[in-house]
């Protein structure tokens, strides 16, 4: 198997995901902040990069949701900022 710079984006992106969730469990981040918020939708869009390359309906689809969902909890975090501020 051929390691490829696509295979990376995608590791680095599982990474960054899987990395920010354990944090969460094990009380390092907070699961409604900034850091983990943008680790959730910059990890989904280097698999969905990866994905391009290489593609998988169903990890498409569940890093699409991941990606749109992850903006959706950073518009709510800026929105709550702006009106407490």
């Amino acid at each position: 198997m051929k390691y490829s710079l696509p295979d990376l984006f995608g590791t680095l992106g599982v990474v960054m995901i899987i990395g920010s969730y354990l944090l969460v469990q094990i009380g390092r981040l907070n699961a409604t902040s900034v850091p983990y918020t943008l680790a959730n939708a910059l990890g989904a869009s280097l698999v969905l990069i990866s994905l391009y390359f290489d593609f998988n309906l169903s990890a498409f689809l569940i890093e699409l949701f991941w990606l749109l969902i992850s903006l959706v909890g950073l518009l709510r975090i800026t929105l709550r900022r702006s009106s407490s501020g």
